[in-house]
This record gives structure tokens, sequence and C-alpha cells, in this order.
């Protein structure tokens, strides 16, 4: 006789709840989501059990009442870039379409511990863009003016400030001093794998089905339409299909029928060994291409920049920790005695203007949000908000319009990486 399923978690998390489990020795726990065998079909199939992809379920679900949905991944539930990014947060973006769905993001991080009822650990403990050129300097303060008039709270702060919010670093290093800083003081990070998970317990509360394990091998269109998916578990029909796999984003395209301009690339990160707290700031410094902020562990978490060519691994390489480390050194020489405890890479998913898609595509019914490239953790609320407008109603609404595949086509770009220096 098989063993029973362990059934799911339908209460709320609450001080009580952890009080009444502590007195029956934490044994009353049950499985957060539930993990269902795929039905013949749904009304909405989304490929990717990511932020994003989770994000946009959940959305369907609060926002329009729709439940009849499969969240289907190839691996584990958030075991691609949610939980391989380094959990920037900010919304201090230059170009308006940027600003809007970033800032609405930011907006629902800060209540979706309470929304989710999951504790997300989001910190605005502030982030803060180092200026150490004059052209950042320029750059920089234009990006100040263009948030003030689109309603996103940021500043240019001088050197002394900085040094007086963060002691361990040198102000006036021999090649790159630092001029000054743009500061977001709601900026911050959040605890990635408890984005997904609080994300993915809300939807499978709600009757979801999140299928781990179900890799998708082939995409199957009617007369214009998607039809079905086929998978690692079976053929699944749908009537819309969402695509949200980040880096996979063309191959899946492929199958459909269509293609993507986007290319995927490593982006590798690093953390330290555990050490006193020192850093409680997110630290961004693009002259010389490296980001830094501490964990509640106390590991310095590092970041840099993409590799040169296009690829699919999900590991580091010894060059990025050299190149990105040698940059961030000269202002935080303190980093030069530490210990590097692990390193691993994720797949981004660049386009050409370093902007996300979030767009109907050539074929009926099959949705893509992709594109994120290095942004993509601090959008997940945002994103699964426009995204799941977009197919529940068919049309983009004010936060995804100018995110659609048109734009390379009629040469509408919304450039984040030259404009505003940095793309991450």
């Amino acid at each position: 006789m098989p063993a029973p399923k362990p059934s799911t978690f339908t209460g709320r998390y609450s001080v009580f709840a952890i009080a009444r489990e502590a007195m029956r020795l934490h044994t009353g726990w049950k499985r957060a989501w539930a993990s269902p065998e795929p039905r013949k079909k749904y009304q909405i199939v989304i490929v990717g059990a990511g932020g994003h992809g989770l994000a946009t379920a959940y959305y369907l679900g609060r926002n329009f009442g729709i439940t009849d949905i499969a969240v289907i991944e190839k691996g584990w539930l958030g075991g691609g870039n949610t939980g391989r990014n380094t959990t920037i947060i900010r919304s201090n973006y230059l170009q308006d379409p940027s600003a809007a769905i970033y800032n609405k993001a930011l907006q629902l991080y800060e209540n979706l511990s309470q929304d989710l009822n999951y504790n997300i650990m989001f910190s605005p403990r502030g982030l803060l863009m180092l200026a150490q050129t004059e052209h950042e300097v320029r750059g920089y303060k234009r990006t100040a003016y263009a948030n003030q008039l689109q309603g996103v709270a940021t500043e240019w702060i001088s050197p002394k400030r900085i040094k007086d919010m963060l002691p361990i670093i040198n102000i006036e290093g021999p090649r790159y001093p630092v001029l000054g800083g743009l500061y977001q003081e709601r900026g911050g990070t959040a605890r990635h794998d408890a984005v997904a998970w609080g994300y993915a317990r809300a939807c499978s509360a709600m009757g979801m089905h999140i299928i781990q394990n179900c890799e998708v091998t082939g995409i199957e269109t009617a007369n214009g339409q998607v039809a079905a998916v086929n998978t690692a578990r079976g053929r699944i029909e749908c009537d819309k299909l969402a695509l949200v796999v980040a880096g996979h984003s063309s191959v899946l395209a492929e199958m459909a029928g269509f293609r993507l301009p986007i290319e995927s690339l490593a982006l590798q990160a690093l953390v330290s060994e555990p050490i006193k707290p020192c850093c409680d700031l997110v630290i961004m410094a693009n002259t010389v291409h490296g980001y830094l902020s501490q964990s509640d562990k106390g590991e310095m978490v590092i970041g840099g920049g993409t590799d040169g060519f296009n690829n699919y691994t999900q590991r580091g390489s010894w060059h990025h920790v050299e190149e990105t480390v040698r940059a961030l050194v000269e202002t935080f020489p303190m980093l030069s005695r530490l210990k590097m405890l692990r390193q691993w890479g994720g797949i981004v998913d660049m386009t050409g203007d370093r902007s996300p898609i979030l767009s109907a595509t050539p074929v009926g019914n099959i949705f893509v949000n992709c594109g994120w490239g290095t942004g993509g953790f601090k959008a997940i609320p945002g994103s699964g908000w426009a995204m799941a407008e977009l197919i529940a109603k068919g049309q983009p609404g004010p936060l995804a319009a100018e995110f659609g595949l048109n734009r390379f086509a009629e040469g509408r770009f919304i450039d984040e990486s030259v404009a505003a220096g940095v793309a991450h």
C-alpha cells in the first residue's frame, strides 16, 4: 500500500502557530505547497517556477480570479536565476517605463511578507551607486533629476556623507576616487528563496498546480494558436501559454516557431566567509564593475559582470573572481583579507537595449516574459503584476505597454545600459 501523501499547510503563519508547534516539538508542520500530478488540460500554463513565473500566477489569481493554472518547472522550484542572484532591490532607473515597473515592484516588495503571510526577509537598508568618474557624476545627477520627475525617491550625496555612512570605504582611491553617489533609501535586499517559496505557497493555497521536474520538450500549435505543451511528464493542453524561463527563453520560443532578440550569458557572484557587521548598505561601483552587500549571516555578497561569450553554464570561473575582487579591493581594502566561501553563476537573458520583454508573440495566446538580464530579481512583483494583466486581458496594461516585442522592429528602444550607466 503506497504511503499517504503529506498534506499542505493551509493556515496562517503567526507567532501563535510557532508557539503551538514548539509545544509539540514542531511535529505539526506540513508542506508549504502541494506537488500534484499534472492534469490533461489547464486554462493557463506558465513555464518557469521561478520568481517571475510564480508571481504571474499569484497575481492572475489575486487580481483576476483565474486559478486554473499550472506552473511547470524543469528542475526544482526557484532553482534557476531566482536562487542564483545577489538579491539587490532598487527602482532608481533612468527611463520612465523602467522606473515605473521597478517602482511598482519595490512598492509590492515593501508589503510582500504581509501579503503572502510569509517572511521574505525584505531589508530596506538603502542602496548606494558610487560615482568614481566625472562622467558618472553627470550621469547619476541626471538620473536623480529624472527620478524626481518620476516620483522615485533618490538623492545625490557627497563623498563625506558616503564615508560617514560606510566607514570601510576608501574614498580617495588613486585610480578611482569616490566623487559622490546616487542614494535610494528605500532600496535594499530580500531573501531570494523566500520570495519564490512565499509565492508558491500562496498559489498552491488558491488551488493552482506547481509541477516540478517537468521539462518542456515541445510546443504544439494549431491554426496559429497554442494547443498544448509536451513535457517530460506528458502532454498538457492549455488555452494560454506563458514562457517565463529567463536564459532559456529563446530555446522555448524556437519550439513555438518564433525567434527572440536575446542572448544568454552567465552572470557570476561569490560570497566571502562570514564576518562581523561592517556594511549595512548595498553598494554598486560601476566604474570598476563590482557590487557588494553583507548578508544576514555575515557573508560579503559580491557580484560583477557577465561572461563575454554566450553560454548556459551555472558555474563560476576564476577569471571573474580575479577581475571583480581586484576591482573592489581598491575601494574596499578590507576585502583583501577575506577568504572566498562559495561561487556560482546564473543564466541571464540580455536584450539589445538591456530592458525586458513582456509581450504577446507571433503565435496566438503565447506570451513571453524575458530579457530582464542582470536586474530580474528586483522586478519580480512588478513583473508578475504586469504579466498577469497582459495574460488575463490579452492586451498590455500601462506597466507592460512599452516592453513589447514590436519595439525592436520600430527602433523604439528603452536604453538602460549606456544611458543609465548600469543595468544591474
